[in-house]
């Protein structure tokens, strides 16, 4: 399937729609992401009147925000397009109704180039023993990684998104990737009656098994570590590698921190009243809980993009209970799989305590340390370049998927455990 790049040419800019840019004579004008988006709208619009109400809600579509929020916007894409120093007006007010570009426009299609495989991804969807549906992913070529779901994911809406694009880049070439969202985010179902660990680690046997991958390495970020620990030692003989980052064995009510305890229940009472929607800045301080070093603005406003798109603020509640209530640790020491274990210094979600707890219980783990704020890497640090070598040099060359070995061991006693963990 072929990629056709949007280009958009008025005055002396270029306006490109795929890959986010505005250029002027070549050089590029960097955007916030609401301001490219109201431009991209009203240019490929251009002579056509978009009222205010229009604007609003194909932007901010799932928010409520003030119109003097697209005012601001419209003032500053003003000032970047230099409608004052240049003389020339592209944006044309109607008082009181809306916006027109009133700029010629020519739309520019080059001829379709294609798309390289390792950064195809095909989603599909399988149902769980409950009759959840839940949507996967594969890209990428080469030896099987599973990545496991965390809190937020939205398969397509991450695709090029902060957290997920560098994935594409810099492993996909090497490694077949399969990931999902997990039930009540993304394109899953969000209407469940379980949420629970439990229902976590089913989900992750259902996709495994709904995409045939027999023998993979998990990686496990945030809670989705403890979820990969159960299946690792549920599972042994599919579990080639484990991978955790930023990961824990401890919800916050088995640390021992009752200050930490008593932030995060402030955090869910907010979350439950829905505070986002009439504080937008509430996703700032999620995003800058997640992503606070290293990500461009656009970044973090994206990220507080996929915290309204990926799930509720019921279901987002309920989720952060079942974290706070996770306790693996006893199965710790009953991992076989290789496991390499990263943490970043200075991650204020998962303390880097327990990334040191789970490498020192978990026999023969590797702990690397990661010079970082960010409990999800972004691909402009320096720690997504370490996480990237030594993966690489912790994986193997050769494709397991066909091995049909099955690991022996104490399946039934290590079951009943995990039970008792959720």
């Amino acid at each position: 399937m072929s990629k056709v790049t949007r280009t958009y040419r008025f005055g002396n800019f270029e306006l490109d729609a795929s890959e986010r840019r505005l250029l002027h004579h070549g050089a590029e004008i960097p955007l916030r992401l609401k301001v490219f988006e109201i431009l991209l709208l009203l240019v490929e619009n251009a002579g056509h009147l978009l009222t205010r109400e229009e604007l609003l809600q194909r932007v901010w579509s799932d928010v409520a925000v003030e119109e003097n929020n697209l005012s601001a916007v419209v003032c500053n894409l003003r000032k970047s397009l230099g409608e004052s120093a240049t003389g020339q007006a592209y944006i044309e007010t109607v008082p009181r109704v809306g916006y027109r570009f009133v700029a010629p426009v020519k739309e520019i299609n080059p001829a379709p180039r294609p798309q390289p495989a390792a950064s195809r991804q095909q989603i599909r969807f399988c149902r769980t023993s409950d009759n959840v549906r839940l949507a996967y992913s594969t890209t990428g070529t080469g030896y099987p990684i599973v990545r496991t779901a965390n809190c937020f994911n939205h398969l397509d809406f991450e695709w090029d998104g902060a957290t997920w694009r560098h994935w594409v880049k810099d492993l996909a070439p090497h490694f077949s990737i399969l990931r999902y969202d997990g039930r009540s985010n993304g394109l899953s179902d969000w209407e469940v009656n379980d949420i629970s660990f439990e229902a976590w680690v089913r989900d992750l046997e259902t996709v495994v098994d709904a995409a045939g991958v027999e023998k993979f390495a998990l990686v496990g970020a945030s809670q989705g570590g403890a979820v990969s620990i159960a299946y690792a030692i549920r599972h042994p003989e599919r579990v080639s590698h484990l991978i955790l980052c930023g990961a824990y064995s401890r919800g916050t009510e088995y640390r021992d921190r009752p200050d930490a305890l008593q932030v995060r229940r402030a955090l869910q009472t907010l979350v439950q009243l829905d505070w986002g929607r009439y504080n937008p800045n509430f996703f700032n301080l999620v995003t800058n809980l997640y992503i606070p070093e290293h990500a461009e603005a656009e970044d973090q406003e994206w990220f507080n993009d996929l915290q309204r798109r990926s799930t509720s603020p019921g279901n987002l509640s309920r989720v952060m209970r079942v974290c706070d209530g996770i306790n693996v640790r006893a199965l710790l020491p009953l991992v076989t799989s290789p496991t390499l274990v990263f943490h970043s210094d200075r991650d204020r979600v998962a303390p880097q305590d327990e990334g040191r707890l789970l490498a020192a219980e978990i026999p023969d783990a590797r702990f690397v340390p990661l010079s970082s704020g960010n409990h999800l890497l972004v691909g402009d640090e320096p720690a997504w370049d370490v996480f990237v070598q030594e993966i690489t040099a912790f994986l193997p060359g050769r494709d397991l998927r066909g091995e049909g070995s099955r690991a022996a061991g104490t399946k039934a006693a290590v079951l009943q455990m995990a039970g008792r963990s959720s």
